[in-house]
């Protein structure tokens, strides 16, 4: 087999350009070998992540991809499974599975069929279908990075069927700042701090965080995750979702590329954006904080990869303050200018600092305007 380091640069390329709308999902379709299906599979189930999980050391990137997947799964069901009491038995039961592994794993829930789904849409549900896969790429890692992979989806889990219940009882809404804090670091913040052990699990540190520790991973978890959320409030509008109630009239209503033609509707929608925004730029000084507890050493692409995913949030949330009428920041925009700036922080900490707190002042700055 290639090792990976040399693997490595063909799938950070591969991932940077792969389209997410059009997936060959006849030729995922026909992957039989456990870890090339996991590679094949991971830029359509996560968007820039894909590409910082290639960048992880070797030892981790495949634990990382598999629990990314894994995550994917969950939401899978609780995007696409319409019931409320059959969405939340599949987050269950999803994660009962694998707390119970011993040496097999039960089969994952099957997702019933959905009418109208795109192209992403089906890749999940040929993810979901196609989970045994991702199973034996599981079942070969040690215990104690089972362990990590099976507290994450237990989490998840959890959190996931908090927020399904949540929605449900709420018509369809989160209500104040506190529940949307509380939903942003189920979906992020839990994976943050499985990062974070993951990492000093294979750098021979205890990998359990101290209080604050976690604190700050599900700071930066809600900080990545309102990225998501400012993104798609007009397509989770669309799907009866919405995370202020200033838009619950607005539930259901189709409102992407102002196909309502409601200029009401549109304000609405850029005021809620640009308050999200704001609430996440705040949420800067919890990066480099966490960034120092993963604890690496002087020479480590993990760094390269922690400074990737904060460049690529900062890209977006720049082209967020321009659509919402916020004046942006300077900052690299093309991918090779990103990347460009990232490999360097491989071997030089100094570096990755002074690239962390650069966004740092830019968010916090944005945040006051």
């Amino acid at each position: 087999m290639i090792p990976f380091w040399l693997r490595r640069p063909f799938l950070i390329l591969r991932d940077l350009f792969t389209s997410r709308d059009t997936p060959d999902l006849d030729r995922l379709a026909q992957i039989d070998d456990p870890e090339a299906f996991v590679w094949a599979i991971l830029p359509h189930a996560a968007r820039t992540f894909s590409a910082c999980i290639a960048l992880l050391p070797a030892r981790s990137a495949l634990p990382a991809a598999v629990a990314y997947l894994y995550c994917r799964m969950l939401d899978t069901y609780e995007d696409l499974v319409t019931d409320g009491s059959a969405r939340e038995r599949a987050l269950s039961d999803f994660a009962a599975r694998l707390a119970s592994a011993n040496g097999t794993l039960a089969a994952a829930p099957k997702v019933p069929a959905v009418g109208q789904s795109d192209n992403r849409d089906r890749a999940h549900l040929l993810l979901v279908s196609r989970a045994d896969l991702v199973d034996r790429v599981f079942l070969s890692f040690d215990e104690p990075t089972r362990r990590v992979v099976r507290d994450l989806v237990s989490d998840m889990s959890e959190g996931m069927r908090w927020s399904s219940a949540t929605f449900e009882t709420q018509g369809g809404v989160l209500i104040g700042e506190d529940q949307l804090a509380r939903y942003c670091r189920n979906v992020l913040g839990n994976p943050v701090v499985f990062g974070v052990r993951l990492m000093r699990l294979y750098h021979g540190t205890p990998p359990e965080l101290e209080p604050d520790e976690r604190e700050d991973a599900m700071r930066v978890g809600e900080m990545v995750q309102l990225a998501n959320v400012t993104r798609d409030i007009e397509k989770d509008l669309k799907r009866g979702i919405a995370y202020d109630p200033a838009l619950r009239q607005d539930l259901g209503r189709d409102v992407r590329n102002g196909a309502s033609g409601d200029p009401l509707l549109a304000e609405r929608c850029r005021v809620v954006r640009e308050r999200l925004l704001r609430m996440a730029l705040r949420l800067a000084p919890a990066y480099a904080r966490i960034v120092e507890a993963l604890r690496l050493p002087r020479i480590s692409v993990a760094r390269a990869s922690a400074v990737l995913m904060l460049l690529f949030t900062e890209r977006y949330f720049r082209s967020c303050a321009r659509r919402v009428g916020m004046r942006p920041w300077d900052g690299p925009e093309a991918i090779l200018a990103i990347f460009l700036r990232t490999i360097p922080t491989s071997f030089s900490p100094r570096r990755a600092d002074r690239e962390v707190a650069r966004v740092e002042r830019a968010f916090l700055s944005a945040a006051g305007r």
